[in-house]
């Protein structure tokens, strides 16, 4: 076997899909509410069926209420509520509304293509 075959299967090894990656990494989601409001509960729920199809014991989801603290809206940059933030894998994802579209949730979350 030459030098180069080797560093061809070394390379092959070491290359993973988006896919593979995905399976190995945790995921830290952290969902911005204000309240338990219809909206706010709706996301939740949605958001907790796409990680239990797509996640399964991989996610963790915090959940942050703006109205207890809310000063961590202005720190956090959340403009509008319920707010999904993708903390891990980076890079930091952020997604606005009920997360009712799971095509663009999925999408969004970098868990689809979007081809």
């Amino acid at each position: 076997m030459t030098t180069t075959d080797k560093k061809i299967r070394k390379n092959q090894r070491s290359v993973k899909t988006s896919a593979d990656k995905r399976s190995d990494e945790k995921w830290i989601l952290r969902l911005y509410v204000a309240g338990q409001t219809p909206k706010c509960r709706t996301a939740f729920s949605n958001l907790k069926n796409i990680c239990e199809e797509q996640l399964k014991g991989k996610y963790q989801i915090e959940v942050i209420d703006l109205l207890v603290n809310p000063r961590l809206a202005r720190e956090h940059q959340i403009l509008a509520v319920p707010t999904l933030v993708r903390k891990l894998p980076v890079p930091v994802r952020k997604i606005i509304g009920d997360l009712s579209n799971t095509e663009r949730i999925l999408i969004g979350l970098d868990l689809k293509s979007n081809i």
